[in-house]
């Protein structure tokens, strides 16, 4: 609890006790009203203040005015405990709210730790400490045990283990050595590294992670848009009803007044939407902040929203459903023998970091300098090499036959690599994926919850099918340029009978990313392509997280709805009863204070993600 609310807290307590003395002593008349604004102003002063700031500034209907107004108004009509009652079991609702508040912020607030506050860097020969933004590219930091890692960077000298929690949700480290990669946000635990960083501070994951969450408010659901335009026509409506509800059965009726007057306030107080307008944005809040916990970041409330009416989820292969990690399985030689297929192969591949192309300059083992010149890369195909003076395509049946090459393709499940020289068909390359090991469990959950499974990839059918069976894939479309999977896609959105999501590596799958009505970006930790494009990035590269994140988004629209129904079920009931003199100042209290209590702990179950993982 901050020093705020113990202030508040404190005020909360003296005007109770100045409450309960005030009603217990035996004093009339102007004594009487003297001892209860004594707790009213000590516990209201701030509402009314607030009111009046805002009524200066045209601003009139709001929570603070109704508050005003119905506490004035009993003060008015001599029913001077109602009157303080009712300010302060507001602030009692205000201060719970402004604690549950800060408590949905902790999960946030736990990653916003990973903006790193200082850099070791290696200048003129010794190491110096700098604000991270004033790292230049190419220079080299040293990170020492327990310090967070500043910048996106490559390891130069050192092993060890990083601590990658705060990024992925994951508390298992991942041990590191020269040449691995390390990602801005994480932690060094137990060795001294010394890294070349890649990129500049505000272009690393930490302050692309970073820029993601604090902007995740701006993008609003439709349900929580509602909520607002709700309360904006909303309040003004009961603040006019009132007074004609107190103003026109005496008139017409020739009623006493005391008593319609006193029905108006206990209207003003019910009318108050405060249970709906903080509950649901809350709610919301507490679904992102939960989500960021276990290593899903969400761009907007409004993603979460259309990842709960998930019809179809979408799923890229490599990398994705894969481990994107080739090896070559067999070589199938025609023109010429295999190691010498294999060799051309690979010298053709040897300037790519493409997965496949590195499976095969790996097992000819030729090394990494690049043997192939003037080097052409045809999307969705291929590519095409000059190497020690011959002409080489290699790539898939498609390249083959664009032009005129008659190739052998059988049935074998895997990916198979063309090869042909100086237009000679030379065989081709057997290479083998492997399933990772959560992926079959995460397209059965998704189907328990009734969302279709569906798998686009370029690979060959044979290739696809066999991932899909082994998987229990719904549907899968084989053999696709980029542009296919994104026809697809728009395809899927004009007949599903859900939103459309669309899980990818971010990296060559963005334009399909974008195009899907939710965008997940798998196994993102360092890339910024990913983080760009997706509407929520899934941290590490578990396709559990997935299925995690759409029963995230469904939990926490269950959450939005209940609060949005309790709260207005009630209000209305009372209003009702209000109107017609069966509802006192007490039961508004509850109607408002209490509902809105009720509602903000619904809204806290949102945060607790922990029954989901």
């Amino acid at each position: 609890m901050t020093r705020r609310h113990k202030l508040t807290l404190a005020r909360i307590i003296l005007g109770f006790v100045l409450f309960v003395a005030a009603s217990l002593a035996p004093l009339e008349g102007y004594w009487k009203l003297a001892a209860f604004l004594v707790p009213y102003f000590i516990v209201g002063w701030d509402v009314l203040w607030r009111s009046v700031q805002n009524i200066a500034h045209g601003q009139i209907f709001d929570e603070n005015f109704l508050m005003s107004v119905a506490t004035i108004g009993a003060m008015a009509v001599e029913e001077y405990a109602e009157g303080v009652a009712v300010m302060l079991f507001y602030q009692v609702g205000e201060l719970f709210q402004s604690v549950a508040v800060g408590k949905s912020r902790q999960s946030i607030a736990a990653l916003m730790d990973i903006r790193p506050e200082y850099a070791n860097v290696i200048r003129d020969g010794s190491t110096v400490e700098v604000d991270p933004e004033e790292v230049a590219v190419g220079e080299t930091i040293v990170i020492r045990p327990g310090e967070r890692i500043p910048l996106d960077a490559t390891v130069l000298e050192g092993s060890g283990s990083v601590n990658t929690a705060a990024m992925t949700g994951e508390s298992a480290p991942r041990d590191v050595e020269p040449g691995d990669e390390l990602v801005s946000g994480t932690v060094n635990l137990n060795s001294v590294l010394t890294a070349r960083v890649r990129s500049v501070y505000s272009q690393s994951t930490v302050a692309r992670v970073l820029d993601m969450v604090e902007n995740s408010s701006e993008r609003k659901a439709r349900t929580e848009n509602f909520i607002t335009r709700f309360a904006k026509y909303y309040t003004p409506a009961v603040v006019f009803a009132a007074p004609a509800l107190g103003i026109l059965p005496p008139l017409i009726l020739s009623e006493p007044w005391m008593k319609w007057i006193h029905r108006a306030l206990v209207f003003l107080v019910v009318s108050c939407p405060c249970a709906l307008v903080i509950s649901v944005p809350l709610s919301f809040f507490g679904g992102i902040g939960g989500a960021s916990r276990r290593g899903i970041l969400v761009k907007g409330s409004n993603y979460l929203e259309a990842l709960s009416k998930a019809g179809t989820v979408v799923f890229d292969k490599t990398g994705t459903l894969t481990r994107g990690t080739f090896r070559v399985t067999a070589v199938r030689a025609a023109a010429l023998s295999a190691p010498e297929l294999l060799t051309l192969a690979a010298k053709a591949e040897s300037f790519s970091t493409h997965p496949i192309a590195r499976a095969i300059v790996d097992a000819a083992g030729i090394g990494d300098e690049s043997a192939a010149g003037q080097v052409e890369e045809l999307a969705g195909m291929g590519i095409r090499a000059q190497v020690d003076g011959h002409t080489v395509l290699a790539g898939n049946r498609r390249l083959m036959e664009s032009v005129g090459i008659e190739i052998r393709d059988g049935d074998t499940a895997g990916t198979l690599v063309h090869v042909a020289s100086d237009g000679v068909y030379a065989g081709s390359i057997l290479i083998a994926d492997e399933v990772k090991e959560d992926a079959r469990t995460t397209v059965d959950s998704l189907r328990a919850m009734g969302v279709e499974s569906m798998m686009l990839t370029g690979d060959r059918a044979a290739a696809a099918r066999a991932v899909a069976d082994e998987l229990g894939v719904d549907r899968v479309m084989s053999e696709l340029m980029p542009g296919d999977k994104v026809a697809a896609v728009e395809g899927l959105l004009e007949n599903s009978r859900g939103t459309v999501a669309f899980v990818g590596d971010g990296i060559n799958d963005a334009p399909v990313l974008m195009r899907a009505d939710v965008g997940l970006a798998m196994g993102a930790l360092g890339s910024d392509a990913a983080i760009e494009a997706a509407d929520m990035v899934l941290m590490d590269d578990r396709p559990s997280k997935v299925a995690e994140a759409i029963a995230i988004s469904k939990r926490t629209m269950s959450i939005v709805w209940q609060n949005i129904i309790f709260a207005l079920a009630v209000k209305l009931l009372i209003l009702v009863l209000g109107a017609l003199g069966y509802a006192n100042m007490w039961l508004a209290v509850f109607a408002d204070v209490g509902v809105a209590i009720l509602a903000i702990l619904n809204a806290l179950r949102a945060m607790n993600v922990s029954k989901i993982s």
